[in-house]
């Protein structure tokens, strides 16, 4: 990933923070009903709660067969932090027309989806979304910290031990247990 990228994605890290946005904790293997509604965990619709909008934002992930989603404050926040360097920078054009660096965060706007909870604290999944990523009866949502995945539980699986492989690795060659 170039500095810039981590760069931008610091300066996001850190706006959230800083603003208070949600956090998503937990990983938990929910049902989906055959209208394609799944459960929102409780404790993360209780982190949603003071935002303004009643829901939360998906998209597909650009890095794994997976939904990445994130609390409406948070979109605004990435939103808010890009049109600042910009017109700090002085890049009036950018501001207005985009592109760049930010790509990412243009191509994630355009392909999120809002997703209102319904009185029973559930979402209704998009077909395209769900079959994008191959769910079906169940859904495995995981959360991130500032954001969260939602995956078919048959995929989730083998992703999540090849990542705790990683992580022990890791841990151990710092000298970890």
């Amino acid at each position: 990933m170039s500095p810039a990228v981590w760069g931008m994605a610091g300066d996001a890290v850190a706006l959230m923070g800083a603003m208070g946005l949600a956090t998503f904790l937990s990983t938990w293997v929910n049902k989906v009903d055959r209208k394609g509604r799944v459960s929102v965990p409780a404790p993360w619709r209780a982190s949603l709660q003071n935002q303004q909008f009643q829901g939360v934002i998906v998209y597909p992930s650009l890095t794994v067969t997976a939904l990445e989603g994130f609390g409406r404050d948070a979109l605004e926040a990435m939103n808010r932090s890009r049109l600042d360097r910009s017109l700090a920078s002085g890049d009036v054009v950018g501001a207005l027309a985009g592109g760049g660096e930010d790509d990412v965060v243009e191509t994630i706007m355009g392909l999120s989806r809002e997703l209102p909870f319904d009185p029973e604290g559930r979402i209704s999944l998009p077909k395209s979304l769900a079959e994008h990523v191959g769910i079906e009866d169940e859904a495995t949502l995981v959360g991130l910290g500032s954001r969260f995945q939602i995956w078919a539980p048959k995929a989730y699986e083998p992703h999540h031990q090849a990542a705790l492989a990683r992580a022990r690795a890791r841990l151990g060659r710092q000298g970890g247990r």
